[in-house]
This record gives C-alpha cells, sequence and structure tokens, in this order.
C-alpha cells in the first residue's frame, strides 16, 4: 500500500511521533493506521492515542434530567457558526426535552415535536438555516439521583461536551463534581470489568511487545519472570486505573481515586455517560487551493 503524506500528517497529528518515525511506522504496517500508532507506542515514539484526538465535527450535545433519568443528544451541522444559532440551539434543546421520553434514536427522530416527528424538524430546519444537519445519537442513564454537567456550554443544558452521573444514596452534590471529572478525563468505562475486553486485550499486547523491546537493548535486562509477573502487570494496572472512572484520582482532589471520593460522600457511581461533538467523525480535509481553482474553472 502507498504511504501518502496525507497519512503520515494523520498519524504525526494524533501521536505526536516524528514525521520519518511516522511514515516508517505506516511502512511497517501496510498503512493500517491503528496498527501505526501501536507500532509507535511499543517503541516508545508516542502516547496513547484515542480517536476522538483524531476526529471532528461541528454542532451541539443537549442533556436533560427528569427525574432519576438523564439523556444526552448529539445534533451534527456542517460548521460551527450554525451552533451559535439561537433557531438551532432551541432545536437541539426542544429535541433533548423529547428524548427523555425515548429508548433509542431510531424512536427519537419519530417521537412528535410540535405536531411533527423529530425527524421532519429537522429537516425544515436545514431548509431554513441552509446547512445539513443530523440527529447522530442519544444516550441515557437512570440511578436514584442523575446529575448533568455541560462543557463549552453555549446555552442552557447545550455545549460540545455533555455528562450525566447516575448515583446510589443521598446526593449532596457530588455527582455534579464527579460529571465535572467526567468531562475533563474523559474515561473508558466505570470500571475495569466494564472496559472492552477488545481494549484491554490490544493494550496488553502493546504493553508486552514494549517491555520485552526496552528489555532486549537495556544495559542490565532482567530475568523475563521480572518481566512477565512484575512490569507487565504493573503497567496494565496503571492503563486500568488511569481509564476507568472509579480507578482515577479525582480531579477535585487529587489525593483520592473518584470511588474514594464517592464513597467518603455516602454514594455509589451507578453510570455515567460522556458525549462530546463530533467523537467518531473523520473531519473533511480542505484542499482551499485546489477548491479556488475549481471555482476559478466554473
Amino acid at each position: 500500500m502507498t504511504v501518502t503524506a496525507q497519512m503520515v500528517k494523520e498519524l504525526r497529528d494524533s501521536t505526536g511521533a516524528g514525521m520519518m518515525d511516522a511514515k516508517k511506522a505506516l511502512v511497517e504496517t501496510n498503512g493500517d493506521m491503528e496498527a501505526a500508532v501501536d507500532w509507535l507506542r511499543t517503541k516508545g515514539l508516542a502516547k496513547a492515542a484515542k480517536k476522538a484526538d483524531r476526529v471532528a465535527a461541528e454542532g451541539l450535545v443537549g442533556v436533560a434530567v427528569s427525574g432519576g433519568r438523564g439523556v444526552a443528544v448529539e445534533v451534527n451541522s456542517e460548521t460551527d457558526f450554525v451552533g451559535k444559532n439561537a433557531d438551532f440551539q432551541s432545536m437541539v434543546h426542544n429535541i433533548t426535552k423529547t428524548a427523555i421520553r425515548c429508548a433509542t434514536v431510531e424512536e427519537l427522530k419519530a417521537a412528535d415535536l410540535a405536531g411533527q416527528p423529530v425527524e421532519t424538524v429537522i429537516q425544515e430546519a436545514v431548509a431554513t438555516i441552509g446547512e445539513n444537519m443530523t440527529l447522530r445519537r442519544m444516550a441515557a442513564v437512570e440511578g436514584e439521583h442523575v446529575a448533568s454537567y455541560v462543557h463549552n456550554s453555549v446555552a442552557d443544558g447545550l455545549g460540545k461536551i455533555g455528562v450525566l452521573v447516575a448515583v446510589k444514596g443521598t446526593d449532596n452534590g457530588i455527582a455534579k463534581q464527579i460529571a465535572m471529572h467526567v468531562a475533563a478525563t474523559n474515561p473508558l468505562a466505570l470500571s475495569e470489568a466494564d472496559l472492552d475486553p477488545v481494549v484491554v486485550e490490544r493494550e496488553l499486547t502493546v504493553q508486552t511487545q514494549k517491555a520485552l523491546e526496552e528489555n532486549a537493548t537495556s544495559a542490565k535486562p532482567k530475568p523475563e519472570a521480572v518481566i512477565q509477573n512484575n512490569i507487565i502487570p504493573g503497567r496494565m494496572k496503571k492503563f486500568l486505573a488511569e481509564n476507568t472512572l472509579l480507578g482515577q484520582m479525582f480531579v477535585m482532589n487529587p489525593d483520592i481515586t473518584v470511588a474514594q471520593a464517592a464513597k467518603d460522600a455516602g454514594v455509589e457511581i451507578t453510570g455515567f455517560v460522556r458525549m462530546g461533538v463530533g467523537e467518531g467523525i473523520e473531519k473533511k480535509e480542505e484542499d482551499f487551493a485546489a477548491e479556488v481553482a475549481k471555482m476559478v474553472q466554473g
């Protein structure tokens, strides 16, 4: 497979690796971007890269809470300018409120909003505002108490990142603090048991290969038993702590974990949702010069 300059740039942007290292990684992995990231990490040339670091899209996330149920909804637009449009904000707000009574995004699209299906409301907004829009996804969480937080808020319950945290027990404000923590740290799952096994296995492969390569080039190599029984498990323990909400150190008090903070406050975290605008959508690379040339050519 031919490795293009754009592929090298994308890999450099997502990992911080040097140009030649990024190119070599792509050559070694036949252009597989995820495999190239892992190759760079095994060589100690890149940090773990999350897909969210490499993607972008515009629009807003809306959050709403009613009783013990909270919902987060993402509505995408083509430009960030539309996200500042009062009519667009009002539409997303109303769609989010409607989502409280829906279980899936398909159900939400068909739900009634001011006498019309939500999907029709969006289509009419497209015609009015003149820009493509999509109701991309929704997520919900339920519990005895649900707190919400919006980061980069543009209006009440609307922003670029929406978080919901459900807790069991008497909430004295800790759930909102944990929601702010989630917005900042973006944990992959609530606990180790909730992590995707594929993600864990991939990380184990990377850390094993990295440890073995480091040991092979070390001036004082360690016995293989030490590598397998101490170093690799230690690195995996750190990975799990950094990527699970309960295992992370609490942003509000870095001396304790989130699990301990919740326990001290007398609550149990039962679930959370973090939704950021554009996660998982590849942003189109604009070639401005080519676009101008095309316009000149008619």
